[in-house]
């Protein structure tokens, strides 16, 4: 496995592997453990542009390639991941200390989104429409937008540049990825490999592997990306918004959440907690979708509380590599000591403790806290770790201004023994998704996935994607002679 770091600790530039220019390094760690994976030179603004330029001369044939023989290249890429799923499932063990649970739910949807990305290559359908004009035929074209730049996050990074990177590749454009620093090689140059050796031609996808401490701007201002696809931080995505407005280039941003799992008070306990402790804790709690609010009539509470603290407490804590693991370490420090920080700022609001869970460099036990005050900021904000906030209400109609008391909008969930009750309920969250009698982690080829307010802007998956990085051409002929007024 570690020469597998090794090997891809390089740029991937116009279908070259090489070394960076830039002036230090980035340093991959096993958030775990601690060992050293790899050490990778950071790419430079020149080596930005030299990848959107490669990209650039790459499309227009790719573009023109028979939509069949690029599907073919999709169809080996799944094959590939089939072939090398346990690599795959110990490099993201080692780089960003998953759970081989959270490995195989990644890899899953990996290999669903390569599914439909085959499928992809056949759906950039044209359209003929009427004219009120005698003699006129107006033809609608799809087409790439040309050039697509990819910034994908550390949390599920397999999965999260194979989306986008594959259904733009699909539609006949160009990719550059730039991938999280902490997760260069599983987000970025593991499946720059993959593509490679499913024959993708060189140069429609290049990786590179650098830090904004360095490059700045130039990855989301450069003149040649016509869509930039992030998914990250809401801070960084309106930042990157505000950059590519004034540019008049479009975005996809897939940010921050804060989703509510709510339990009313004919729900099937048992389920709901079940429910619940996946939603919050699964990767450690750093999923944009997770539960970080969990709320309860209060006529059910006393025995949701009861069950959930249970659950909680058989959460095994520890190496990612034991199947028995539930939780392993976040992905770095920073987070580390971000969740310890919240649950003290908890209590000192006045926060009840259930369950403190300790902290030894990046492995943090979960916690459980209830009675935050209303007017807390946890309330308001994405928590990314192990740490579940359970809170009381009375009847739906708290329920609903507690669930959208929030400034982020991307899922949630509802339990109930009525299911149209439930939907009616989903219908008044101000979120992108919602879900009835389930989970709030769900993301699907075919249905659109997005956020409302602060978690981000457009959709991807099924025909969103090809709104997302495809564009619209009008050609019209007119068959007859057209009358000129002058």
């Amino acid at each position: 496995m570690s020469s597998c770091f090794t090997d891809l600790a390089l740029q991937y530039i116009d279908g070259e592997w090489r070394p960076g220019t830039g002036s230090w390094d980035i340093i991959d760690v096993n958030p775990y453990d601690g060992t050293k994976l790899a050490s990778i030179t950071i790419a430079t603004v020149d080596e930005v542009d030299q990848a959107y330029r490669a990209a650039q001369r790459a499309q227009q044939a790719w573009a023109a390639t028979n939509p069949y023989t690029r599907r073919a290249v999709f169809e080996r890429a799944l094959r590939l991941v089939e072939e090398r799923e346990q690599e795959i499932t110990e490099a993201i063990i080692a780089e960003l200390g998953g759970t081989r649970l959270k490995a195989g739910f990644e890899i899953g949807l990996a290999k669903e989104f390569l599914r439909e990305a085959a499928q992809l290559t056949l759906r950039s359908e044209g359209r003929m429409l009427p004219s009120p004009i005698e003699g006129k035929e107006n033809r609608l074209y799809r087409e790439p937008v040309g050039v697509v730049g990819v910034i994908s996050p550390f949390n599920f990074p397999f999965l999260l540049s194979i989306k986008p990177v594959a259904s733009a590749l699909a539609l006949g454009n160009g990719v550059v990825l730039k991938p999280h620093q902490d997760t260069p090689v599983v987000g970025g140059t593991y499946i720059a490999r993959l593509f490679e050796d499913a024959g993708l031609p060189p140069g429609l996808l290049n990786v590179v592997l650098t830090d904004i401490a360095e490059i700045g701007d130039a990855f989301i201002e450069h003149p040649v990306p016509k869509v930039i696809s992030f998914t990250g931080s809401d801070k960084i995505g309106r930042h990157i918004a505000t950059v590519c407005a004034a540019q008049l280039k479009r975005t996809v941003l897939e940010l921050g959440g804060n989703s509510a799992l709510v339990v009313l008070d004919d729900a099937d306990i048992d389920y709901a907690v079940d429910a619940a402790v996946f939603s919050r804790y699964v990767d450690q709690g750093q999923v944009c979708m997770a539960a970080n609010r969990v709320l309860v009539d209060r006529s059910v509470a006393e025995e949701f509380t009861e069950k959930f603290v249970a659950k909680v407490r058989t959460l095994k804590t520890g190496d990612p590599s034991d199947p028995q693991t539930a939780i392993g370490p976040v992905v770095n420090s920073l987070q580390a000591n971000a969740v310890s920080a919240a649950v003290d700022q908890a209590v000192a609001e006045g926060a009840t403790v259930l369950v403190r869970g300790g902290a030894t460099d990046n492995l943090v036990e979960p916690s459980v806290l209830t009675d935050v005050p209303a007017d807390s900021a946890l309330l308001h904000k994405e928590i990314f770790g192990p740490l579940a906030l359970l809170v009381p209400f009375d009847g739906e109609e708290e329920a609903i201004r507690i669930v959208n008391d929030t400034p982020y909008g991307l899922s949630g969930a509802v339990h109930t023994a009525d299911v149209e009750r439930g939907v009616a309920f989903a219908k008044r969250v101000d979120t992108g998704m919602f879900h009835v009698n389930d989970g709030t982690l769900h993301d699907e080829p075919l249905v659109p996935f997005g956020g409302e307010k602060h978690s981000g802007i457009g959709r991807l998956n099924g025909e969103t994607t090809l709104d997302a990085f495809t564009t619209l051409k009008w050609i019209s002929v007119q068959r007859g002679r057209s009358r000129f007024p002058f």
